[in-house]
């Protein structure tokens, strides 16, 4: 039970939601970029939501399905298709033995996620999946997949059996409903992102303090899942002064010796000795993880008990969720109803065609 790499897109890593406890001993934490699509992803599919899946950036993979399986894609569309049909996101596809799943050209957002239901057979170092790509551990042999790769997975037992019982013409079947993702990521260009105060943020000028609230900044080339690279107004400390490394995490913003503020992101480092001037919030942080390089972005700031209710309101959305998922899964009883009903639409839009 696997998918085989035809073609690996410009990168695919396996991730989940980070190597997370080990950062006093330097070790980074990487995961999903945008840990809100890789959570529904596993939750349309009866996953676990940490369950790891493959993150997909700006152009995905073409990957041959050499076992029936339950996927689900998320994140931003990277116009999936299987043999030649365009693929429904963010609902559970059901996929035939032998079909070509390939993504194209990238419409919104910047990275997918592709889960599929019992999760992929990966090894877990100091307790994740994720791949750290500069460390050169965990994921699929520590990389980016390549072609010619394999990745098995596993399969729920009970979902195995009542798939071979079923028969439907066409190379995949999708179910009737899918999540509403727009309360937890709304796909719009010019994302605003809010943060707190950083540190160091007493330290810089009162017209630094005034830009980077007002004016937009544009996510360079120089990005990748360590952190985004910004271009945009320079941010000028009152007094420059060398600073000792301390601590940084998923969000921090540091400003370079040039001016230009650099968001650190998944893969980042465990310390860092640049200034820092804010922190994106928790809730904000798959926003980030959907502009592409060229794109701008905004900040606004928010205290440290409004990030905390925003989170909390995520959360709650995705439990919502969840439940919705488990509901319509058990609408009548079995995932082998689920499977039916996919297949009695499948066969209704070939017959309409």
């Amino acid at each position: 039970m696997s998918f085989r790499v035809v073609k690996p897109g410009l990168l695919t890593t396996v991730q989940d939601l980070g190597r997370k406890g080990f950062q006093q001993h330097g070790v980074v934490v990487s995961g999903a970029m945008d840990s809100y699509s890789l959570r529904i992803a596993n939750l349309l599919v009866g996953n676990k939501d940490n369950e790891a899946a493959l993150e997909m950036t700006l152009t995905g993979p073409t990957l041959k399905i050499e076992k029936d399986c339950l996927i689900a894609i998320t994140g931003g569309d990277l116009t999936p298709s299987i043999d030649g049909q365009s693929v429904p996101m963010w609902k559970p596809v059901y996929i035939k033995k032998g079909r070509t799943l390939k993504f194209g050209p990238c419409r919104s957002g910047c990275r997918a996620y592709l889960s599929v239901s019992g999760g992929f057979l990966i090894p877990k170092v100091m307790n994740s999946k994720s791949t750290y790509l500069r460390g050169q551990f965990g994921g699929f042999k520590g990389r980016a997949l390549q072609e010619g790769d394999v990745i098995p997975f596993n399969q729920h037992e009970c979902r195995r059996n009542e798939y071979k019982k079923e028969r439907f013409t066409g190379p995949f079947a999708a179910c009737n409903w899918s999540v509403n993702v727009e309360p937890l990521l709304p796909f719009t260009g010019s994302p605003v992102i809010r943060v707190t105060k950083g540190r160091q943020f007493g330290g810089f000028s009162g017209s630094s303090h005034e830009s980077f609230a007002k004016e937009a900044f544009v996510v360079t080339n120089q990005s990748d899942r360590m952190g985004y690279r910004l271009s945009g107004p320079l941010l000028e400390l009152e007094n420059k002064r060398e600073l000792l490394s301390e601590a940084v995490t998923n969000g921090s913003i540091q400003v370079t010796p040039d001016g230009n503020p650099i968001i650190l992101l998944a893969d980042c480092q465990t310390t860092g000795g640049y200034p820092k001037i804010a922190q994106v919030i928790t809730a904000d942080l798959p926003l980030i993880a959907q502009v592409k390089p060229g794109e701008s972005i905004r900040f606004s700031y928010v205290s440290l008990e409004e990030a905390e209710q925003l989170y909390l309101e995520k959360e709650q959305h995705l439990q919502q969720l969840k439940t919705g998922i488990l509901l319509a899964f058990n609408r009548k009883h079995s995932t082998k109803a689920l499977i039916k009903q996919a297949c009695a639409n499948e066969k209704t839009r070939r017959g309409n065609e």
